[in-house]
């Protein structure tokens, strides 16, 4: 590969390229000295910069902007929102058990702060997505507990039934949260229409800084116990100086977002294009979760016989970016658990790739990636060209 080549980034939902008009929100605030607790002018500037960027946080889900809080990024709003303990109309409630799907993000998935024994999951179907029935099988006879299901899968792209599952969660008395993280800016996010209590963001992800987050409740007269406690900052609910620059970014992020949201064909295109190009280079490619409805710019394949781990590497060589399907702890490749949820044979998960694109991914960028990938397949598995599905 020529070393002039410009890398290609396609890994937009492990984190997206910063915007320009992120940077230079937050280069403007990185230059104004000032604590937002303080009175004086720089004080006041500061604070100003917070509310206008909760003002466009809370745009972006059609929440009110007493209802978000800022945190320092998607995990600690997920743990913030699982706890048993929650504020409703100023009495505390304290919540039996947490039922979450089995495809949830490590950070939902590990319980937050119920403990082990009142943590159960919820299965999906072959396509990653909730089985209502099994939901409404373990809610109905539940004591006021929490559901946790993320409205859109960072793996695969599927989206889940947020509406249905809010409207169990409502018939038998259920708190609902929503980790939107990767719904942000490419779905609207609608905490009525699910009737959800909370939903959690994160700004990295939709080409803000990384480090900065927030929790977005329907009503502030039903918010969960803090977790950070310390001074009054963010209304009670977070201690600890705010990240002025950062949630400045999170705010420009939160307005250009929202434009996108309104209309994602672009991407829905060239998801479109490459899913076909890939199924062209190899009639035995597998696309998870494809007869559900997905995220316009989320895929997730895998060829068998080709490891994620060695086309991983042989992409990087190629100069272009893109995730296996599974989680990496300490280097290593483990096997998805979404992939395993959803019934997908060890070895099969092994080889899933996940290609996702974002705010500046252009027609360029696909045909590079599909110019690569035969190139891939036939150092690593030239069968796989001829093989059927």
């Amino acid at each position: 590969m020529p070393h002039h080549s410009a890398p290609i980034y396609l890994d937009f939902n492990a984190g997206a390229p910063m915007r320009t008009s992120v940077r230079e929100s937050m280069v403007e605030a990185l230059d104004d000295t000032g604590n937002a607790s303080s009175v004086h002018s720089h004080g006041r500037r500061a604070r100003g910069r917070i509310e206008a960027a909760r003002e466009d946080v809370a745009r972006l889900c059609g929440a009110r902007a007493r209802a978000v809080t800022f945190v320092s990024g998607g995990t600690e709003a997920n743990v913030t929102a699982l706890t048993p303990v929650w504020q409703d109309q100023g009495a505390p409630v304290y919540l039996d058990k947490l039922f979450m799907s089995a495809i949830e993000h490590p950070s939902v998935m590990t319980g937050g702060r119920f403990p082990v024994a009142d943590q159960a999951v919820v299965p999906v179907d072959t396509n990653g997505v909730i089985l209502p029935e099994a939901l409404k099988q373990v809610a109905k006879d539940a004591e006021p507990s929490l559901i946790s299901v993320m409205a859109a899968n960072n793996e695969t792209g599927v989206i889940q039934p947020l509406a249905e599952i809010g409207a169990i969660a409502q018939e038998h008395g259920h708190f609902f949260h929503v980790d939107a993280v990767q719904a942000a800016g490419r779905m609207p996010i609608d905490l009525d229409s699910w009737q959800a209590d909370a939903v959690t963001l994160s700004a990295h992800k939709i080409g803000g800084p990384q480090g900065i987050g927030a929790l977005v409740v329907r009503s502030t007269a039903r918010v969960p116990a803090p977790l950070m406690i310390g001074g009054g900052q963010e209304n009670w609910r977070r201690g600890g100086t705010e990240n002025v620059a950062a949630v400045a970014g999170f705010g420009a992020a939160a307005r250009e977002a929202l434009e996108e949201t309104a209309d994602t064909r672009h991407l829905l295109e060239l998801k479109t294009r490459m899913e076909a190009g890939l199924r062209r280079i190899c009639p035995s490619t597998m696309i998870f979760g494809e007869d559900a409805e997905r995220l316009a710019n989320t895929t997730c394949f895998a060829v068998p016989g080709i490891s994620a781990e060695t086309a991983l590497i042989a992409f990087d060589l190629e100069r272009v970016s893109v995730s296996s399907g599974s989680a990496c702890s300490s280097g290593k490749v483990s096997v998805s658990h979404v992939l395993t949820a959803m019934g997908v044979n060890e070895d099969l998960a092994r080889c899933a790739l996940r290609v996702s694109l974002g705010w500046n991914t252009t027609g360029t960028d696909i045909e590079r990636f599909l110019d690569v990938w035969p190139k891939i397949v036939d150092r690593l598995n030239p069968e796989a060209r001829h093989e059927a599905a």
